[in-house]
């Protein structure tokens, strides 16, 4: 990447290194959902994606951004789930090492996912400042790049590449809405919007219960989340000062949701849609079906992020 600020081009460069090693996910509709909110819902299926969620076109683009000298010795990152099994699965495509360092309190689905593409796991306590403290000493022992799940333009810019796939199958959205954690994906799906259909609104949705990113929006300055708590685990991180930048330059507002909420959109989907997502990738549509977002009359694209779930524990059994 030619600087540390993500510009439009960095998207569309990404979208060209990753495209052997992704899946263009569909756009799929529900005119049952249409009919309770009145507007014509675009979704986004990330939860069709390698390794199940998103996280792989940010994940792929940065292992295959580094020199072969650097890819040498491996990667590592910390993160609950998504982003640990779609690094080691990019590290495994490229045939390099992954060291990932997981709460103990990650979900068992994750952890074996991370196994699956060859990942070493190292545990810690579901801490930042523990998963940071593992993280530096594998890198200081290996010598591993860290990819960080979202405060890294690489990454940044391949979750835009979502979104330039999602306006080239329906150009003509009115408002796009991606869940917000550590503000990866809606960052880069600003910075996409901004250049190819200015004048949609970019909404991020979040959890009551790791409101973060909300609170930071309405303050103007970066809060970080405390002791979070929602049953949407992929959303539990804080915003970086790159993400929150961007999202306070390009993004028109977040809106909270709350876990019955969440819970009751994801339940909707599988029972309407016949697809499994998971409550992280929930929350755009609970914002949707909440009407905390009016979309009454418009053209609305949702991002489904993930479809990593357990039906044991997350409250669906």
């Amino acid at each position: 990447m030619r600087n540390q600020k993500v510009e439009f081009i960095d998207i569309i460069e990404a979208g060209e290194r990753i495209a052997p090693w992704i899946n263009r996910t569909p756009v799929m509709t529900c005119s049952t959902l249409d009919g309770m909110v009145g507007a014509e819902l675009y979704f986004k299926c990330e939860n069709f994606q390698k390794a199940g969620a998103f996280k792989s076109r940010g994940a792929v683009n940065a292992v295959f951004s580094l020199s072969d000298k650097d890819a040498s010795r491996g990667v590592a990152t910390h993160s609950s789930g998504n982003h640990a099994a779609a690094l080691a699965r990019a590290a495994a495509a490229r045939g390099i090492p992954a060291y990932i360092v997981m709460p103990g309190t990650a979900p068992d689905i994750k952890k074996e996912a991370v196994y699956g593409y060859g990942g070493k796991i190292t545990f810690c306590e579901p801490t930042l400042q523990a998963r940071e403290d593992e993280l530096a000493k594998i890198v200081e022992t290996t010598g591993a790049s860290f990819i960080h799940p979202y405060d890294d333009p690489r990454v940044i810019a391949g979750q835009g590449t979502a979104a330039v796939e999602f306006l080239e199958d329906v150009p003509d959205l009115d408002l796009l809405v991606t869940p917000v954690g550590g503000g990866g994906l809606l960052s880069g799906t600003a910075i996409a919007a901004r250049h190819i259909r200015p004048e949609a609104e970019v909404y991020g949705g979040e959890p009551v219960g790791a409101d973060d990113a909300y609170r930071s929006f309405k303050k103007g300055e970066l809060i970080p989340s405390v002791s979070p708590d929602t049953i949407a685990d992929g959303l539990l991180t804080s915003l970086s000062e790159r993400t929150f930048s961007i999202i306070r330059e390009l993004v028109t507002d977040i809106v909270r949701v709350d876990d019955d909420s969440i819970r009751s959109a994801m339940m909707l989907v599988w029972e309407r849609m016949k697809i499994i997502i998971e409550p992280s990738a929930a929350v755009p549509l609970a914002a949707v079906m909440g009407r905390g977002l009016d979309v009454e009359g418009r053209k609305a694209g949702i991002f489904f992020s993930g479809g990593n779930v357990s039906l044991e524990i997350d409250g669906c059994s």
